[in-house]
């Protein structure tokens, strides 16, 4: 039994199947899949991390030692997967992203947040990345979430999920018209990327035309809206983009492995999943790229005590995410 609790192996799981495929597939080929056609973190243990692997020969399940030997604390993880990730480019052939240098070559993994903060030298998307790293992956990994990623969860639970996303997603896009409005900021929100329109329609296929009246916010999730209501009050438009950030570019990555999930899990064929579909955005990957250059500028035009305060805001809009999943889990228990 591994030393690691479920709600850990979701989050790391959860971050790499929906941040990180690509590392998956290099990791699966060179580690003894070399035909490997797709590849999924299912698990990992104090030993290994875990794969389940597809080739030519069918699937099959594949454990990669840790390369550092047997690990024991959540920090080690995210530096043997790092570790496994450039040993995987070097056999394979691959130059790795540069922001795993540093952390490959570190004898004790990454740095911690405060050290990366203060690195003015590496991109601002790859600071607030790593600074909030354990509150996206706290996020992830909270009980009601770890249901639905781990195929546990009812498919009123995903109904559940939609209907805080409505309130969630009705002061966001409220506050991005903000951004819209300024070129240095309009990069960040193209039509394309509007979800509000989307929700609705999953909420009539799943719940009906009255699903309005149906639906009502959790106490964090009104929190949540009223404290990005404040921030679009205060006009301060870094702000806007911290909670923009964390909600966005979550649906553009994990939130497309939850999609494929729960389509699967509760036969979602012709509808209810429209949220994560950005089809008119075209190519993912590449929207991403432009979104953390976007970033990088940010950055570049903050001083620090912005810099921080943008950071500390990125991480209070976590906090939301996960006590809005707490909230669902006891209204869950309570029915």
């Amino acid at each position: 039994m591994s030393r690691f609790s479920e709600t850990v192996i979701a989050a790391v799981t959860g971050h790499m199947n929906g941040d990180h495929p690509e590392d998956n597939l290099l990791i699966a080929r060179a580690f003894g899949r070399p035909g490997a056609t797709a590849s999924t973190m299912i698990g990992l243990n104090e030993e290994a991390g875990i794969w389940r692997v597809t080739d030519a020969d069918g699937e099959k399940v594949l454990a990669v030692a840790w390369p550092s030997g047997p690990i024991s604390e959540r920090p080690e993880i995210r530096r043997e997967v790092v570790v496994l990730y450039k040993t995987a480019c070097e056999r394979l052939g691959v130059t790795p992203r540069e922001e795993h240098k540093t952390a490959a070559e570190h004898p004790h993994g990454t740095a911690l947040p405060q050290d990366v903060s203060a690195d003015e030298s590496k991109a601002f998307s790859k600071v607030i990345r790593e600074t909030s790293w354990s509150d996206h992956s706290d996020s992830e990994g909270a009980g009601f979430m770890d249901d639905i990623i781990k195929g546990r969860g009812t498919k009123q639970d995903y109904v559940a999920l939609v209907a805080q996303h409505f309130f969630m997603y009705e002061a966001l896009e409220a506050a991005a018209e903000q951004l819209v409005t300024d070129p240095a900021f309009a990069e960040f929100h193209p039509a394309a990327l509007v979800r509000l329109g989307a929700a609705q329609a999953d909420l009539v296929y799943l719940i009906g035309d009255d699903w309005h009246e149906r639906i009502a916010p959790t106490p964090a999730t009104e929190a949540y809206a009223a404290r990005i209501r404040e921030i679009a009050a205060e006009k301060w438009l870094p702000g806007i983009v911290a909670h923009h950030y964390t909600r966005y570019l979550g649906d553009l990555s994990g939130g497309q492995m939850i999609a494929k999930l729960v389509a699967r899990q509760h036969d979602l064929t012709d509808g209810g999943i429209e949220f994560y579909n950005f089809a008119e955005l075209g190519s993912i990957p590449e929207f991403k790229n432009t979104y953390r250059a976007g970033l990088d500028r940010l950055g570049a035009n903050m001083d620090e005590t912005e810099r921080e305060r943008f950071l500390e805001e990125v991480r209070i809009a976590y906090g939301f995410n996960t006590a809005v999943f707490v909230d669902l889990s006891r209204q869950k228990a309570a029915a």
